[in-house]
């Protein structure tokens, strides 16, 4: 991906009544927004707050539009601006978590799980339909579902405001340590410095990643086959076999969480009593599958129950986020019920 001041904007000439500057602004601005909501998503950790802040980026750029003197490229001034707004933004709530980032994990997946905790500031998934086609580069589509997964994003809540927009800026990015200093208003050294530091960190943190990175896969599409069809049949044991060994479950806003493929099994045991429970619709989280699971009513009706992002590599499953929010089915293209025993296939 290119840097921020590969192109420049060309001086232009007086336009009295303002019109001409909408006209301009719009069109050329218009297509950096995708993009923009990426980087404030990767940010914040939050969909709703990076179309927030875009928003507010949006309307700051056009009101400054008319002194904007093309020193720099369009897309640089306004990833000045969307930075800035999301560390503005960051001052009050600093870091999403997901349930893994707040404690250890249960070992009695027996008990009831905890009350939920709506007031903690959840990480939010980032439903691929926000960000359009992705990049004719088969590279360049594997680099953007590497810096969009949930993982990624969940490991860049540990660092520091300005050490995100840095390792964002420089690493996802690619964008010159010079044309970041300048955008951060500070030194080339104090960039390589916080860039240093938050890759350490990341590194530490950060988990595998997806070991099978071809949506295509035939491996990948049947092992996600195997997850849903067992879900929906309530086959505990049949989801075992695709667990990996060190597997986890969690389920945001409920603050506990499982680890270990016996532990997570014995957990679902409690869940999935009878074939039929669940339905299973195929969609794509974070460039990654995802399924959103719908539960039987007692008029035969299936709800939604839970959108689970999935995690994978060629041990199994490794991860199942499984937010208990039924307002992210629709940005998903999910629907909001269904009346029979249909199933999607699966997604990549």
């Amino acid at each position: 991906m290119s840097s921020g001041d590969t192109t420049r904007t060309a001086p232009r000439p007086a336009d009295p009544d303002g019109a001409g500057r909408d006209e301009g602004f719009a069109r050329l601005s218009e297509p950096f927004r995708r993009e923009l909501l990426a980087y404030c998503y990767r940010m914040l950790g939050s969909v709703h707050d990076a179309e927030d802040v875009l928003q507010e980026t949006y309307l700051q750029a056009w009101r400054g539009y008319a002194g904007f003197e093309g020193r720099s490229s369009l897309r640089t001034w306004m990833y000045r601006i969307a930075t800035r707004a999301c560390l503005k933004a960051l001052e009050g709530n600093g870091r999403r978590p997901l349930p893994s980032g707040l404690g250890g994990p249960s070992d009695d997946p027996d008990d009831p799980a905890r009350a939920r905790l709506p007031a903690v500031p959840w990480l939010q998934p980032a439903p691929d339909l926000l960000f359009g086609t992705a990049p004719a580069d088969p590279a360049a589509v594997v680099e953007a579902r590497q810096t969009m997964r949930l993982g990624f994003v969940a490991a860049l809540q540990y660092l520091p405001g300005r050490q995100r927009a840095v390792l964002i800026l420089r690493d996802v990015l690619a964008w010159r340590a010079g044309e970041v200093a300048a955008l951060l208003g500070t030194t080339t050294a104090a960039v390589n410095s916080a860039l240093q530091r938050a890759r350490a960190q990341l590194g530490q943190i950060a988990p595998t990643a997806d070991g099978l990175t071809e949506p295509d896969d035939p491996a990948r599409r049947a092992l996600l086959d195997r997850y849903a069809t067992a879900f929906e049949n309530a086959d505990v044991p049949a989801l075992m076999e695709v667990l990996a060994d060190d597997a986890v479950w969690e389920m945001p806003p409920i603050p506990t969480w499982f680890a270990g493929r016996e532990t997570v099994g014995r957990f679902l045991a409690t869940r999935l009593r009878a074939a039929g429970g669940y339905r299973m619709i195929a969609t794509s989280v974070n460039g990654q599958p995802a399924f959103g699971s719908y539960a039987r009513d007692r008029d035969g009706v299936y709800r939604p129950h839970a959108l689970q992002v999935l995690t994978l590599s060629a041990a199994g499953v490794e991860q199942v986020v499984a937010f208990l929010d039924a307002g992210l089915f629709a940005p998903c293209g999910l629907p909001p019920s269904l009346d029979g025993p249909l199933r999607g296939r699966p997604a990549g």
